[in-house]
């Protein structure tokens, strides 16, 4: 492991815990310095032997091995079970969560500051992009609204904002 050629255990964890489940078309946004996906196969085979992470079939509708830790598979599962509840986060794009084009639907979302994605329950919905709202879903004009204002983070509800629309 200490060849300058192989990858080192941080990379490989550090991977897992900001993602919880690790396969190759995962890493499509992840930085050029990153080792090669079958250096990192290596260590996770290896991890897995030792009981330490566990491989398997975590995300439906990609092929390849797949690296879970333990408490992101226990994650999924209860996930799994629960109900649509309607909520919506907004993020930077350049979140390491915005993998719209990458393994979500759509067109890819530049992973620029400026830029934002909203999700309503793990669905992107909306995207603002260089200042324009890009619609990723079908919503109805309330709904709309309501995403314009969390992508541009203005306070719902504000009475300013009644008066300008």
């Amino acid at each position: 492991m200490s060849s300058a050629g192989s990858p080192s255990r941080r990379s490989p964890m550090a991977l897992l815990r900001r993602y919880g489940v690790v396969f190759m078309r995962m890493l499509e946004r992840e930085a050029a310095w990153l080792p090669r996906w079958r250096d990192l196969l290596r260590v996770y085979r290896k991890l897995e032997a030792r009981g330490e992470i566990r491989g398997g079939r975590f995300v439906s509708g990609f092929s390849g091995e797949q690296f879970a830790l333990p408490e992101a598979v226990t994650a999924l599962r209860e996930t799994r079970r629960m109900s649509m509840s309607g909520d919506e986060v907004a993020l930077s794009a350049a979140d390491p969560l915005n993998l719209v084009g990458t393994l979500l639907p759509g067109a890819r979302i530049p992973a620029l500051t400026g830029n934002r994605v909203l999700f309503r329950d793990g669905a992107p919905i909306a995207a603002l992009v260089g200042g324009a709202v890009q619609w990723l879903a079908e919503l109805d004009t309330p709904a709309m609204r309501r995403a314009e204002d969390l992508l541009v983070r203005r306070p719902i509800g504000s009475p300013l904002l009644a008066y300008l629309r």
